[in-house]
């Protein structure tokens, strides 16, 4: 079954080309230059993934994709006239999982669109994989993380993030690898971009996020996952 995309671009030539392409690309598309009809379409359409134009008339983007992000894991690829580092961390910071900034490629679009859709669907494998004499389960078939008893609901780049930290325990991976692992070679990241999925992922699975025990921080170089594997 194809994928369904809401695309949420107040203006309506790029809201429409973006459409063709993504229609071209054999996906679904709902389409609204609102932030309300967005939030309302979500509720309805249960989208795979949002495109998310910052820039709306009625409400803000940014305000969009929290409540969005309040309620549910959906994927978002944000759209953005800002090009700055601070705003591009700003929307990673609101939850989005990926961003461009205008004017963009149409073809880059669908590319990271198709990227966070594979990341969103189930992964390969049927494993279970429990840390800290089962504080953490990690059910890979599944797709689905269990933290102190409670399911976590993780977004797309977030459970990319710690599946790659916790398959190999211990090792300390550097930004430029797990912007690898988020993105694709294809794509040019930023060393901040995986320093604001780090600090929302922490949010949702450590006890304490200002003193993190499962991803912890390796200054100069990266990131690690701190609990060992519980044997079989």
């Amino acid at each position: 079954m194809a994928s369904t995309v809401l695309l949420v671009e107040d203006e309506s030539k790029i809201r429409n080309l973006v459409r063709s392409y993504l229609e071209r690309a054999g996906l679904l598309v709902v389409s609204t230059g609102s932030g309300a009809e967005a939030l309302t379409l979500h509720a309805e359409a249960s989208p795979d993934l949002i495109v998310l134009d910052l820039g709306l008339p009625d409400i803000a983007g940014g305000t969009v994709a929290a409540e969005v992000r309040r309620t549910s894991a959906t994927p978002i690829l944000i759209l953005t006239a800002k090009a700055g580092e601070a705003d591009r961390i700003a929307g990673l910071e609101l939850g989005a999982d990926d961003y461009l900034t205008k004017p963009f490629s149409p073809r880059e679009l669908v590319l990271r669109v198709q990227a966070i859709l594979r990341r969103s669907g189930a992964a390969d494998g049927d494993t279970t994989t429990s840390f800290g004499e089962g504080r953490v389960v990690i059910d890979v078939d599944r797709r689905e993380v269990v933290v102190d008893d409670a399911v976590v609901e993780l977004t797309p780049t977030e459970w990319t993030l710690l599946t790659a930290l916790s398959a190999s325990p211990g090792r300390v991976f550097s930004r430029f690898e797990l912007i690898n692992r988020i993105r694709g070679h294809e794509f040019d990241g930023y060393e901040r971009t995986v320093d604001s999925h780090v600090k929302n992922l922490r949010r949702k699975i450590e006890r304490d996020a200002t003193n993190p025990q499962l991803v912890t921080t390796v200054v100069g170089v990266g990131y690690r996952f701190g609990l060992s594997r519980d044997p079989r």
